[in-house]
């Protein structure tokens, strides 16, 4: 076995109340692919954070190359061959791919940048790796996985010879993860190490040589990917066994009805549709890239506008044209994208859990009461067992998990009688989402409305009642989940179940 190209030995690094790395040790060989795991707050990304320069570790030492290395920067990680493509994509919007690529370091020419050359070096780079945009797109026009090869290019372009890769594929469609791995593949044969974090077992069994495996930011052990079991895994990360995915199921489905769509339609985005939700009762929505689920969810919140249709909540009319109105009327929207539109990761705890209810914790002359406040979030922390040491700690600094659970709370102490929840456990660990499994079902126990859009078709199985399939915003198939399957799901997302009858006519 050759020789480490990199190795951290003894990494501690603490936060503000929170342990996030002890005493932890990694290498990593040439040419090989790497998976850390474990749940969120494990401290993977921590140390790979440390390796780069965002952090300063308190104790321990790094060996790269042979020779003891500290970096104070990502640029200067970046110029000793060790790049990172976060979780949240690095570029700059109104730039060029070529002008991202060489952002800061522009071939010079008499003293100005020379865009030829730029982008004569950024298409040699892109044709090296079979990327398929060019050098003149400018990324905002650029789908999210080809923003995401954007930053590979970026990052091969200083020789790399240290790839770190965050959730890589959580925005990816199936075709985009094969185009990635095939990439991936190319990098190896070239001797380029890369460091894999992500939560998708299934993806890891194809690419993945070793695996180290992280716990409460500790190294737990280190393994030859074929040489250990899934449920071995999961055990390790966890501290337990799983002996289920999914929790068995307490809420109770009546007939009465919590909500109704009926004929909600957006012009050119989605078709007339009609569904109810009914008490104790999940309901998911399901499709491909693009079936436009999340606009469904959006134009239900307020957030744009429907063109027709009428919505009920527990048989009365609503009128809902702003996000206001929604919340007015008991909606909640729980966005996939939690950083963007779920939580202000600046704030604290206590100020995302009552923000959208001030009224609550305020006096008639609108002035908050601090105490009113920290009681509504210790009250959440505790129900919804947020790990954190304080009310006062800043969401941004929670696990992905630990984020979702303050976003539930946000809109429990709302009183919302409606949760949609977009992609509820993306970008969440196995335990992790086994708690927001559970919190799902409490909430329909409850007699809260729960609509959960996925594409994780076990998730969808697992938790809901009955499914709406979604194909370029229209409504495909209304399914009972216990009397359905993966494929049958995948027929009408992809409208080959709608060709059968064409198919057994013709015949």
């Amino acid at each position: 076995m050759s020789s480490p190209i990199l190795t951290m030995s003894g990494i501690s690094k603490a936060f503000t109340g929170v342990q996030a790395l002890l005493d932890v040790n990694f290498q990593l060989r040439a040419g090989e692919v790497h998976a850390l795991m474990g749940e969120n707050g494990a401290g993977k990304s921590t140390l790979m954070k440390v390796l780069i320069g965002v952090h300063k570790a308190d104790s321990g030492f790094i060996t790269y190359q042979g020779n003891d290395v500290e970096f104070n920067s990502v640029l200067e990680a970046q110029k000793s061959g060790i790049s990172m493509i976060f979780q949240e994509l690095n570029l700059i919007p109104h730039l060029s791919v070529a002008e991202n690529i060489f952002f800061a370091r522009e071939p010079l020419k008499h003293g100005l940048i020379d865009y030829k050359m730029m982008r004569r070096e950024a298409s040699k780079l892109l044709d090296m790796f079979d990327i398929d945009v060019l050098p003149t797109d400018i990324v905002n026009t650029l789908s999210v996985a080809k923003q995401q090869m954007v930053e590979i290019a970026k990052s091969l372009s200083f020789d790399v010879e240290i790839l770190i890769m965050d959730e890589p594929t959580s925005a990816l469609t199936d075709r985009e993860i094969d185009a990635l791995f095939v990439l991936v593949d190319k990098l190896k044969s070239r001797g380029v190490a890369i460091v894999y974090i992500s939560h998708r077992m299934d993806e890891l069994r194809r690419i993945c040589d070793h695996i180290t495996i992280f716990r409460d930011g500790q190294y737990v052990s280190n393994h030859r990917f074929n040489e250990i079991s899934m449920d071995d895994i999961i055990a390790k990360m966890v501290g337990r066994a799983l002996d289920n995915h999914f929790p068995e199921k307490k809420a109770v489905i009546s007939d009465e009805l919590i909500f109704s769509a009926m004929n909600v339609t957006r012009h050119g985005v989605f078709e007339p549709l009609n569904f109810d939700l009914r008490k104790g009762e999940i309901l998911a929505i399901t499709g491909l890239v693009g079936a436009k689920r999340t606009e469904l969810a959006r134009a239900l919140f307020g957030a744009d506008k429907l063109s027709e249709g009428e919505v009920f909540i527990h048989g009365k009319q609503k009128t809902i044209r702003s996000p206001a109105d929604a919340i007015k009327a008991g909606v909640a929207y729980l966005s996939e994208d939690r950083k963007l539109n779920g939580i202000a990761v600046k704030m604290s705890i206590r100020e995302n859990t009552t923000m959208a209810s001030l009224d609550k914790v305020s006096s008639n002359l609108g002035i908050i009461s601090n105490k009113s406040e920290v009681e509504a979030a210790n009250q959440y922390i505790s129900k919804m067992d947020i790990k954190t040491p304080t009310v006062e700690q800043l969401v941004g600094n929670l696990s992905g998990g630990n984020q979702q659970k303050v976003v539930i709370g946000k809109w429990l102490f709302r009183d919302a009688k409606v949760m949609i929840f977009d992609e509820p456990t993306r970008g969440i660990d196995v335990g992790a989402k086994y708690a927001i499994y559970e919190l799902l079902d409490e909430l329909a126990h409850q007699g809260v409305g729960v609509i959960m859009i996925s594409s994780e078709l076990p998730e969808v199985l697992g938790m809901s009642d009955r499914v709406i399939v979604m194909k370029e915003g229209e409504m495909t198939a209304m399914l009972n989940t216990a009397d359905t399957s993966q494929e049958e799901i995948m027929q009408y997302a992809t409208g080959v179940k709608n060709m059968f009858p064409l198919l057994e006519e013709a015949i």
